[in-house]
């Protein structure tokens, strides 16, 4: 199968980090966005102003309906505002909804990984990783 290269529009931004990711674990535009758009958990992304999504891979269901998984699809993204930023300052309050339907935000995909497990929920972030974080510039 060959891969497919995600293209970038107003709505969406891919890095080409991502696009590695994506060809490194199979994974394709449309499931990537799936799980921006219908995650099961929602978190923090370890860099700052950044979500991390996820979505289970074969979601069973036990005899007490209790789901479970052995694998999970994550992808970060962060959101911006498209259009203009000058504009923000200049429309007033009562037009805001006409300028979310004209700029929507839009979503720069940062990065895609399969998990092979079941993560832990709300796994605090070590001291060590955040501060080579911030010593790169990656904040």
């Amino acid at each position: 199968m060959q891969f497919k290269l995600p293209k970038n529009n107003e709505r969406y931004q891919w890095t080409l980090h991502s696009i590695e990711k994506m060809k490194f674990y199979g994974l394709s535009e449309q499931k990537v966005l799936g799980i921006i758009k219908r995650p099961k958990r929602k978190e923090e992304g370890i860099v700052k102003n950044t979500v991390a999504v996820m979505q289970p891979v074969s979601l069973k269901l036990d005899a007490k309906g209790k789901a479970s998984w052995k694998t999970e699809t994550w992808a970060m993204y962060q959101t911006r505002r498209a259009g203009n930023p000058k504009s923000k300052n200049q429309i007033s309050n009562k037009f805001q909804n006409i300028q979310k339907l004209l700029y929507p935000d839009r979503i720069k995909i940062i990065s895609a990984w399969r998990y092979p497990g079941v993560s832990p929920e709300h796994n605090p972030i070590p001291a060590e990783i955040l501060w080579e974080i911030a010593e790169q510039g990656l904040e």
